[in-house]
């Protein structure tokens, strides 16, 4: 229940679509707990060396755009190279065992001497089933991760092992990771981070929760959903244009209709990596454009109203947008 559109969000925010805050403090415990675990996997020659860094964060988690429910965390397991090299082609990345670690041998392909990242999944599937506070460890459908299964907790891992390169003639490093054919391909997490964190710096308003509610509004059964990873970055795009306010009301409306506009382009993979993101067919970015527009104009008549102090109808109008999680008006 709430009394102001204002009230109305907060609320939303802090009870619907928001991590709970104590849940979340558990999951990072949980996670520091499972780094500490896969450090002490046992020296036997057969699983891999870890990198002096051990992991890098990445994942909407990390981020801090992740919406509920908890279920997945996301999580990179460097390793070390020890001096195998790389070779970029235009449809995979191959990485080539040096004969210098014992454990490369049972990592390769059959019969060459190439790194197979899902052999190395494999191995990563193997240790961890053996860490006793875990119900399982299985592979992705996608075969670029492992999945933990908790025995106490709501959520999973998705452990993504990686390498990372030396600088390229760029300037550039990369991680690579497995592309789920045996071979792999290039990625680099900091680069979502620092641009999620910089852009959010740069308003009054909170980015992070205008992500989130484009999220939720996003997985309502009333549209083809957009690939989260792209809509995140369309809201980034969206606050790197034009002029903003501190208002999460106003700058979801605007949202909306930038939305409806972009989501019939290409979206270029702002790491410079995967290409075009955006693989909708033209029959799904319609709807989802329709989508969009007809909400905009409901946000633009709960704007009125809330501007004539209209506060029920207001409240009414974002409860047709975010559907019957959104708060109630309280007399």
């Amino acid at each position: 229940m709430a009394t102001t559109v204002d009230n109305a969000f907060a609320q939303f925010l802090a009870d619907s679509v928001r991590l709970d805050t104590e849940r979340t403090k558990i999951a990072k415990g949980s996670k520091k707990w499972l780094v500490d675990e896969i450090v002490k996997f046992p020296e036997d020659g057969k699983f891999p060396t870890l990198h002096p860094d051990i992991k890098i964060d990445y994942g909407s988690f990390s981020r801090k755009t992740k919406i509920r429910p908890l279920d997945d965390i996301d999580m990179m397991i460097i390793l070390h190279a020890q001096s195998a090299t790389y070779n970029e082609y235009s449809n995979k990345i191959t990485v080539t065992n040096s004969n210098i670690a014992p454990h490369f041998s049972t990592l390769c392909f059959d019969g060459t001497n190439e790194i197979n990242s899902i052999k190395v999944i494999n191995r990563f599937k193997e240790y961890l089933s053996k860490i006793p506070q875990y119900k399982k460890a299985d592979i992705k459908r996608n075969q670029e991760a492992v999945t933990l299964e908790l025995q106490s907790y709501e959520w999973v891992y998705d452990i993504v092992p990686c390498y990372i390169t030396v600088p390229e003639n760029n300037g550039r490093t990369y991680y690579l990771i497995p592309d789920g054919a045996g071979n792999w391909k290039k990625s680099d997490p900091r680069i979502d981070q620092y641009r999620v964190s910089t852009i959010n710096s740069n308003h009054e308003v909170s980015v992070l929760d205008v992500i989130r509610l484009a999220k939720y509004w996003n997985l309502r059964p009333t549209m083809p959903s957009v690939q989260s990873y792209m809509l995140e970055n369309m809201v980034l795009n969206f606050f790197n244009e034009g002029v903003h306010t501190k208002f999460v009301d106003i700058e979801i409306k605007d949202m909306l209709a930038y939305l409806a506009n972009a989501i019939l382009s290409g979206f270029p993979d702002p790491k410079g990596i995967q290409g075009d993101l955006n693989t909708l067919n033209l029959e799904e970015r319609n709807k989802i454009r329709q989508r969009a527009l007809l909400d905009n104009s409901k946000a633009i008549e709960a704007r009125t109203f809330e501007q004539n102090s209209q506060m029920k109808e207001a409240i009414q109008k974002w409860r047709e947008i975010f559907g019957d999680s959104f708060p109630t008006f309280n007399y």
